[in-house]
């Protein structure tokens, strides 16, 4: 039985020649992901990281079909770069050494659960966007649930802007492309009384100057709340009851980054939190529990496996706004 949740993601040149048997889909892999690079010397050594990657992808799909895996991975946009490289370009959420929690009162909540949740459904979440190489994923978390919040409070379902949260948050401790909180997104929202919108303040995927325009306020929120930290059934709870979630989780695993499809399940995965990412709701798939989350490998969301003891840290951050 499979349990996960559901989630709204260089070296040295090598000797070795690479596999001339490659340089179709080679070729076609840049031309997707608009790869270019600056002179042959860059690209040999990019085309290496980009079949040592495949390698692994292919022999990991190999155990899958074998049963040895509950998911199965493919090559992306991060084919040609480095674990390290991916995870200090893309990664950003820097849980704060000293935080403050305001923890969520659960005694008036109904706890009568549904075997399966997903607020897509439910036109709680807007569509699935990119952060590019900013370290922005803690802005695009918290807009996601200030995005649910507010379709489930006015009924207007709008893309908000994590380029206004990028821009203007950094007295609120939170540094731009190069990492913050939710919770402190949340808490620059609550003071600034509003946030734009992603249309009248769209995304660059820069650090830039603050550009918000209270004639332009899309939303707001009176507060913040966390859920029991490590508690994944009232992580549960929290999706049926408010809505989807900010979760921080570690995605500093080559497979996590090369996820495709199935219930991502890895014992190697830490507690180390480094991304921010969406929680919108939960199933079973071949009797294994998930969670679903924002990300991008299956149509831009993964199913992280959960009752197996807080994988990936996904219930230590939780978090979400009040309207």
């Amino acid at each position: 039985m499979f349990r996960s949740l559901l989630f709204t993601v260089l070296c040295g040149i090598a000797v070795a020649a690479t596999s001339s048997h490659l340089n179709h889909h080679w070729e076609l892999w840049k031309k997707t992901h608009d790869k270019l690079y600056a002179h042959q010397v860059e690209e040999f050594g990019r085309r290496r990281l980009w079949e040592q990657n495949l390698e692994i992808i292919n022999d990991h799909n190999l155990e899958a079909s074998l049963g040895l895996h509950t998911y199965e991975l493919a090559m992306n946009h991060l084919g040609d770069l480095t674990t390290e490289e991916i995870t200090s370009s893309f990664v950003g959420t820097i849980v704060p050494s000293e935080l403050e929690r305001v923890l969520y009162e659960f005694l008036k909540i109904n706890k009568s659960l549904p075997a399966s949740l997903d607020w897509r459904d439910e036109g709680l979440v807007t569509s699935v966007k990119s952060q590019g190489s900013c370290g922005s994923c803690w802005a695009f978390s918290a807009v996601g649930a200030l995005e649910g919040q507010l379709k489930k409070t006015t009924g207007v379902l709008m893309s908000l802007s994590p380029q206004n949260l990028v821009d203007c948050n950094s007295k609120y401790g939170n540094y731009g492309c190069r990492g913050g909180f939710m919770a402190h997104a949340f808490k620059y929202v609550i003071n600034n009384r509003g946030i734009n919108s992603d249309a009248a303040y769209p995304y660059t995927g820069k650090r830039g100057r603050c550009k918000y325009n209270p004639e332009y306020q899309a939303a707001n929120c009176s507060g913040y709340g966390f859920l029991p930290k490590g508690d994944e059934f009232a992580l549960k709870l929290g999706l049926v009851n408010i809505g989807p979630i900010s979760v921080a989780v570690d995605a500093s695993k080559l497979k996590f980054l090369f996820y495709h499809h199935g219930v991502y399940k890895d014992h190697t995965c830490s507690h180390n939190v480094n991304y921010g990412v969406l929680a919108v709701g939960y199933g079973t798939e071949n009797g294994e529990d998930y969670c679903w989350g924002e990300y991008y490998g299956d149509e831009g969301y993964i199913k992280m496996a959960r009752n197996r003891n807080n994988q990936c840290g996904v219930a230590l951050y939780a978090c979400f706004p009040i309207m």
